[in-house]
Order: C-alpha cells, then sequence, then structure tokens
C-alpha cells in the first residue's frame, strides 16, 4: 500500500493524503481523521526518506554516552531509554544510542548535528560545570539534559530533586536513633552527587549533628566501588552505625559488603540507597530502604516528550521539569541498638 493506491481508496488527491499524514493545519480534522485510520487499517507505512526530505529533519534523537560510566550496566538507565524510545517512536523518531571514548567528547556532537544524523540530542551524566551544555549553547544545537548544572537557567533539562532525596534518608536514620551516618558518594563533579552530599550535609545539620569527613567514602560507583567504601568505613578506629549510599549500583557493593563482614542489615547497621536496587543482585530476596523517583520507563516518556517540545516550540522553552523523590522503607534500617 503506497501513498496513491491510499488517495485512490479514499477518493481524494495524493497531496491532501500526505498533507493529512504530516500533520498540516489547512487539512480539516475530519479528513486528518478519516486518512489517518484508513491508514492504520490498510496497513500504509510512509517512505522513511521521503518523509525527512519533505520535513527537513533527520527524525532521529541520540543519548551519547561512555560505556565507563556504568550506563549500560544500570537497569534503570536502560528502562529509562526504554520509555524514551517507545515514545518517540509513536511520534516517528528513532533513538540513537551513540558512544564516545570520552563522554565528554564534544566532536562526537559536530559529527552528529553536522553529518545530518540527529535532530537533537539527550545529555546524560551532566556535571556542575559541563562543557558540553555550554558547547551545545554556543553553536545552537536543540538538546534536553538530563540533570542540572551549576547554573541551569538558561536550558532545558530534566531532573530530580535530589537533594530532597538525601533529606528523606536523614531523616529517616534520624527518627531511628541514629547519629553517626556515612555517606557513600559518586564523583563530585557530577551535579546529581554534589546536590545529592548538600542535602545529606544539610540534613544533619537540621538535626543538629556533627560529620566526621572520615565518614565520606567514594568514589563508589559500582559494585566494587561499594565494597571498597565498606572496607573502609569498617577499618576505622569508631565505626558509623548507618551509611547513606548516594546511587544503586554502590548501594549493591555497600550492601553486600556489609553481609560479607557478617553484620546483619537493619540490625548491626542501617543502610539507604537512593536508586532502585535490581531484583537480579544477588542480595537474597533483600528489601532494602531506597529512595526512589518515578519509574525509569515514565521518566524516558516525560524526557521524549520534552526533547519534542524543544525542537517542534523552542520559542517557548527552556523545557524544566523537577521530579520529587520518595523513601520506601525496607529491611537495611532499623533502631539504633
Amino acid at each position: 500500500m503506497n501513498i496513491k493506491a491510499l488517495a485512490k481508496e479514499l477518493g481524494l488527491s495524493t497531496s491532501t493524503v500526505s498533507r493529512a499524514l504530516n500533520g498540516y493545519q489547512d487539512v480539516n480534522q475530519q479528513t486528518r481523521s478519516r486518512v489517518e485510520e484508513a491508514a492504520k487499517t490498510l496497513g500504509y507505512r510512509p517512505n522513511a526518506g521521503a518523509r525527512r526530505l519533505v520535513r527537513g529533519s533527520t527524525e532521529a534523537i541520540a543519548i551519547v554516552y561512555s560505556a565507563g560510566v556504568e550506563n549500560l550496566g544500570n537497569p534503570q538507565f536502560l528502562d529509562m531509554a526504554g520509555g524514551l524510545a517507545e515514545r518517540l517512536h509513536a511520534e516517528h523518531f528513532d533513538l540513537m544510542l551513540a558512544v564516545a571514548s570520552d563522554e565528554q567528547d564534544l566532536d562526537m556532537y559536530d559529527r552528529l548535528f553536522r553529518g545530518g544524523r540527529v535532530d537533537a540530542v539527550v545529555l546524560p551524566n551532566t556535571r556542575v560545570n559541563d562543557k558540553r551544555v555550554n558547547y551545545l549553547l554556543e553553536k545552537g544545537y536543540p538538546f534536553l539534559a538530563y540533570g542540572r548544572t551549576g547554573e541551569c537557567s538558561g536550558f532545558s533539562w530534566f531532573d530530580f530533586d535530589n537533594e530532597e532525596g538525601s533529606k528523606l534518608a536523614v531523616r529517616h536514620l534520624v527518627a531511628l536513633g541514629h547519629t553517626d551516618i556515612a555517606y557513600a558518594h559518586s564523583p563530585l563533579e557530577l551535579n546529581f552527587a554534589l546536590q545529592r552530599q548538600r542535602g545529606f550535609l544539610l540534613a544533619l545539620q537540621e538535626a543538629g549533628l556533627a560529620f566526621d569527613p572520615a565518614w565520606l567514602a567514594g568514589p563508589a560507583v559500582d559494585r566494587r566501588g561499594g565494597r571498597a567504601a565498606v572496607q573502609a568505613l569498617m577499618a576505622l578506629p569508631k565505626r558509623p552505625t548507618a551509611i547513606v549510599v548516594d546511587n544503586n549500583l554502590g548501594g549493591i557493593g555497600v550492601l553486600r559488603g556489609l553481609m560479607d563482614a557478617g553484620l546483619v542489615l537493619g540490625r548491626d547497621i542501617s543502610v539507604v540507597v537512593h536508586g532502585v536496587i535490581p531484583s537480579d543482585s544477588f542480595l537474597a530476596g533483600l528489601s532494602p530502604t531506597m529512595v526512589i523517583q518515578p519509574t525509569a520507563h515514565s521518566t524516558g516518556v516525560a524526557m521524549a516528550e520534552m526533547v519534542l517540545q524543544v525542537l517542534h516550540a523552542p520559542g517557548a522553552g527552556p523545557y524544566q521539569l523537577l521530579r520529587q523523590p520518595d523513601l520506601v522503607v525496607g529491611q537495611t534500617t532499623g533502631a539504633r541498638i
């Protein structure tokens, strides 16, 4: 079924059918609905190359990532990408995953845009001072940041209230009687990590508690880093009675390291982890206490809608969405003995 056959079936001109399928406003809604329904029923599929020529776009969005940042090892990232791809597909856009040797490689963005491969990009793992953001703003390339930067008023971004997440974790532990609370963190040049640490320290101050710098352990961005953080904390003359971990993969390592050390989670020591611990993380059915965000899939859907806004209505931006976290209490926190 090509467009000429579809037009003949409907008794309309090829031009009218084409304009209806491409959403032109000079075709009335009744006709557009009739054409779309017939296209669906008869199995019409537009020619992708011709469609791109007509629209003057590639109909592709890219995420540029570095395998070294652990994105592909994180189920939350994959679920987010799935939601992003699903929503973009509904608008006839493809999602491209581009690998850079260094996530901050600016040449990659030039190759994508100047080579006509993408219409916009999504920037993950934003830094406090992010040269990618500055570069894309300077070049005028359309983008959506997955996270904020230290100064973020002038561009579109999707993020979570990271400070509030850490405050929820500390307030929960303080309510259980904990006063000696350690913190395992990601590299602090990442903006989310700095925000979460800031929320952690503010919540301690709010509770009138001092923080021992020796209880700051990191970077702990994966299982190995989490185990190393546990070893460092357990070797201290005075051990903390609780730990907050600012990411889920590091959290798996912290929980596993404490269990391997013979400690009973929720009794001997309490742990709160930012992010969802995957069910296949070899923690023997343990239900951790977690600071969680809206589902990764729904996050991807929301980001797709935002990046489409960036493309279709740039003058109405920047588009910015901050979502709030929740605390889910599990088996890894308990009253201080």
